[in-house]
């Protein structure tokens, strides 16, 4: 089959990394066992996934004229994924996630630093990215406005995008009609769309962590996984499914696949580092 070619529009983040004895509760200390540095953001995790499975990359992004900025600028880079969609922003600060581990568990907050200055009218800018691309994959880890003009743009010239509603946020309704799906897990899509996941029906692809993914009436199942550390596995997921989906496959074939996906990458710790390649998740697939 050819080689998908996929455009990431999304954040890149520095992940600052605890592992904790206990989450700490309002106003309390708690000691660390230990801390790391690792490359993050949802729209980046997303572009690796994607990669590694033997897709075509790019990203468009931003990241801080900092330390930060410039060793994931070159971690992407070897990662395989286009990066001429990245610029450096002077004036901000890289992106960066703090993330608390316990027992498999985690809690982030998130800085956005250079991520806000994806405006659209620096999207623009790379337009040919999105033009020759199979697929477009967003988050909402950039401005609401950036994603408005990237789907308007996606839908006028006929390229399939997949929305990816983590945070959540309201966002304008043709965001949703025009995409080709929706990922939100469990809370995103209580959140979002309520009683009125039916209107959505044919476009929802709703994750349930370890149970798998739910589209329209049909649960297609999780694989079963010691999980270690659940930092980047929605992002696996939605990576891979932009990957099989633009590939040519079925749906609920690629949900299955991105499934098993996300089931390798919570076995290792990192947010990108234990993302699966294709040999991989097809080995699983048929074990």
């Amino acid at each position: 089959m050819p080689t998908p070619r996929i455009t990431i529009v999304g954040s890149i983040n520095m992940d600052l990394v605890t592992t904790v004895t206990k989450f700490p509760k309002q106003g309390e200390t708690v000691l660390g066992k230990e801390f790391h540095t690792s490359p993050g953001g949802k729209g980046a995790n997303q572009a690796v996934a994607a990669a590694r499975l033997g897709a075509d990359v790019s990203i468009i992004g931003k990241v801080g004229h900092d330390a930060f900025g410039k060793e994931l600028y070159l971690h992407l880079k070897k990662e395989g994924i286009q990066m001429d969609g990245v610029a450096r922003e002077e004036s901000v600060s890289t992106g960066i996630a703090n993330i608390i581990l316990y027992d498999g568990d985690n809690r982030i907050m998130v800085v956005p630093g250079a991520n806000h200055a994806v405006t659209p009218d620096y999207v623009e800018q790379c337009k040919d990215k999105l033009l020759g691309s199979d697929m477009v994959l967003m988050q909402l880890e950039i401005p609401l406005e950036t994603i408005k003009w990237c789907a308007d743009f996606c839908y006028e010239h006929g390229i399939p995008y997949i929305i990816n509603p983590a945070p959540a946020a309201e966002i304008p309704e043709a965001v949703w009609t025009k995409s080709l799906y929706i990922t939100p897990n469990e809370e995103e899509a209580a959140q979002l769309f309520g009683i009125n996941e039916d209107k959505y029906k044919s476009k929802l692809i709703k994750t349930l962590g370890s149970k798998g993914a739910q589209y329209k009436d049909k649960i297609i199942p999780g694989y079963q996984s010691k999980v270690v550390d659940t930092t980047g596995a929605g992002d696996t997921f939605n990576g891979a499914l932009a990957f099989y989906v633009a590939s040519g496959l079925e749906v609920e074939n690629a949900i299955r696949r991105a499934n098993i996906a996300a089931s390798i990458a919570i076995e290792r710790m990192g947010a990108q580092e234990g993302m699966p390649t294709y040999d991989e998740v097809k080995e699983r697939l048929e074990s």
